[in-house]
């Protein structure tokens, strides 16, 4: 897995660890900000905590773009890993332009079939193709 995969990985743990202990994300981050410093996590990265910080300050916005796009799923009616899947994805789509979305939605389709259930890749792979395709015609016609 690339570097930025695991960063990847690792911003989809701590946000998924913060919504499991119904905590604040920039908490959960905290916690993991000072174990790299005791033992050296090379997964926790700039790249995660960029991420993860991306998402604590605009997850309105993401959740937004996320429901918008997932025709009739509710935030809480999706598996919690693929809410935290599309929370890490949306976040690099919305904030990180200079990934290219094909990257950033193959990598979260990897992460749902190996993290979720069995219909979650296509799930993930929709929702996300979606957002994808609204923020390139955005981008055309702005």
């Amino acid at each position: 897995m690339s570097a930025r995969g695991k960063a990847r990985k690792r911003a989809l743990d701590i946000i998924f660890e913060a919504e499991s202990k119904e905590v604040p994300i920039s908490m959960v981050l905290g916690e993991h900000i000072r174990r790299r410093e005791s033992d050296g996590d090379p997964e926790l990265n700039t790249y995660a905590v960029e991420l993860v910080n991306f998402i604590a300050s605009n997850q309105l916005k993401i959740d937004s773009e996320i429901i918008a796009n997932a025709q009739g799923w509710s935030l809480e009616r999706m598996p919690d890993v693929d809410r935290a899947i599309l929370r890490v994805s949306v976040a690099e789509l919305l904030f990180m332009p200079e990934t290219p979305h094909a990257v950033v939605v193959s990598q979260a389709v990897e992460l749902a079939q190996s993290l979720s259930t069995d219909d979650s890749s296509s799930f993930v792979h929709g929702v996300l193709g979606a957002v994808s395709r609204t923020l390139e015609s955005s981008a055309q016609t702005g």
